[in-house]
């Protein structure tokens, strides 16, 4: 079975991923793709047996996709929000995932979507990684200050954040400078083992977790360091990737 996956956020794919290699390893992922744009552009021309889709990608709604091309497959969104179930059957969704997606309810999906494709766990076709491999992670970025250049090794970044529509790099010494690139390009060009994207706003280093406590409402509160910016707050439905990231560091 072929598998498509539209998510925005890495490590959100990186569970699907995870899920997908240890209950149906058979599959082959044909792509990992976060914008509506890059899946309207990809559905045009390919189709698969089923996708993942969540709804809030980094340039609108997923369900803008369904009124551009005429998806054909099953579709099974996963979200950490309810509000989109009725939306969702009403573009013939077959199930709705709610994050963070259980080990069990993800296998019965799949498995409901295989009896209806008439598919059987037992495909031939391995995994097709270099489908969804990442470019080679960025090892520095450039500063422009007038008319100097500064060149900033990654391993100095303790974190990226973004404010009033500007995105700033953060060094392990306390210095912060102003960047060109958006948050969710940056996140896509470091490496996702040592960067997390905490909360919209905010794109953390592991070196730069000081501490981490509960916080109400069944969601955390991050202390940086260097200081530079207010503690951080991880929404409740990024717990477990957020905590599975720092396990897996």
């Amino acid at each position: 079975m072929k598998v498509l996956i539209i998510e925005d956020e890495i490590p959100a794919q990186q569970i699907l991923l995870r899920l997908l290699g240890r209950y149906f390893p058979d599959f082959t992922i044909m792509g990992i793709l976060d914008s509506v744009d890059t899946a309207v552009n990809f559905l045009k021309h390919q189709t698969p047996d089923l996708i993942f889709m969540d709804v809030e990608l980094s340039d609108g709604s997923s369900f803008e996709i369904f009124r551009q091309v005429d998806i054909t497959c099953p579709v099974i969104i996963t979200t950490a929000y309810p509000d989109y179930a009725l939306d969702a059957f009403r573009n013939k969704c077959i199930d709705y995932l709610m994050k963070p997606i259980e080990d069990e309810a993800f296998r019965e999906s799949v498995n409901r979507c295989m009896q209806l494709c008439g598919a059987t766990a037992a495909q031939k076709t391995a995994p097709d990684v270099t489908a969804y491999a990442k470019p080679v992670h960025k090892h520095h970025f450039t500063i422009k200050l007038g008319s100097q250049i500064l060149v900033i090794d990654v391993n100095d970044i303790a974190y990226f954040y973004s404010n009033e529509k500007s995105t700033w790099l953060v060094t392990r010494d306390g210095k912060q400078y102003m960047t060109d690139d958006s948050l969710t390009a940056i996140e896509n060009e470091v490496d996702p083992a040592k960067f997390y994207k905490i909360s919209r706003k905010c794109l953390v280093g592991l070196s730069s977790i000081y501490t981490i406590s509960k916080y109400f409402n069944s969601r955390l509160k991050v202390t940086l360091s260097p200081k530079n910016i207010e503690p951080v707050i991880v929404p409740r439905d990024r717990v477990q990737s957020f905590m599975e990231w720092l396990e897996g560091a």
